[in-house]
Parts: structure tokens; C-alpha cells; sequence
């Protein structure tokens, strides 16, 4: 059995706080222990408007990790190499690209712009 890493954005962590299909099949990867979904901190502090039991229960379904040097570094140079992109899309795309992991998103087109410099990062939509 291979598990697989998602990195989550902030649209993805919406999703599962929405209850979407897609939000809740994540989820259920996670309970049965064949993903194991991740959020780079700077992420919650996009997506974080207030404490809610809903939003509390999905910060302890997923992993919330730091930055690294290295990917804090990397995000830095492809938001200056990607006309547009944005910090937290690009620390996202730095995140997940260290680790191997799929990224989910609500909005792929941002993200997708971004696989210009990480190439080996699949975005999905959730």
C-alpha cells in the first residue's frame, strides 16, 4: 500500500470546512491512512478567520508544518521568476515540490502557473 502526500492550500482546507465532495474525500484518504495531507503554516494564516469547532477539527486531521530555509528560499525565487504569483501560492508549490506531495487547490490556475518552476508538482482541484 503506497500512501501518497498531499500538500493542501487554503482553497483546499475550504473545501473540507465546506464539506465539498472532493474536501471529504480527502479526509476520508487521510482517516484510512492512505494519504497523509499537509499544510505549510503561512497557509493557516490565509485561511484562518476566526476560531471555529469545524475549523479546529481540520487543523487536527492534517499535518501543519514550518518552513524550511530551503523551501522558504525556493518559494522566493519562483514568485520572482512567475510574473503574478504570490507568496503563499508559491511557498504552496516550494512545500509540496521538497516532499513529492500532489497539490490540492480550489484554484488551480494560479498554482499551475507556478509548474513552470516546479515541474514535478501535480496540482489537482478539489
Amino acid at each position: 500500500m503506497t500512501i501518497r502526500g498531499i500538500t493542501l492550500d487554503a482553497g483546499a482546507l475550504t473545501a473540507i470546512e465546506r464539506k465539498k465532495q472532493r474536501g471529504m474525500q480527502l479526509l476520508q484518504l487521510s482517516q484510512q491512512r492512505l494519504a497523509v495531507l499537509s499544510v505549510p503554516i503561512p497557509v493557516v494564516a490565509e485561511w484562518w478567520k476566526g476560531r471555529t469547532d469545524v475549523r479546529e477539527h481540520i487543523l487536527d486531521a492534517v499535518n501543519v508544518e514550518p518552513l524550511t530555509l530551503a523551501v522558504a528560499k525556493a518559494a522566493g525565487e519562483a514568485q520572482a521568476n512567475i510574473r503574478g504569483a504570490s507568496a503563499i501560492d508559491a511557498i504552496v508549490m516550494a512545500f509540496a515540490a521538497s516532499r513529492g506531495d500532489v497539490v490540492f487547490t480550489s484554484d488551480p490556475k494560479d498554482l499551475e502557473s507556478l509548474r513552470t518552476y516546479f515541474p514535478t508538482v501535480r496540482v489537482l482541484t478539489c
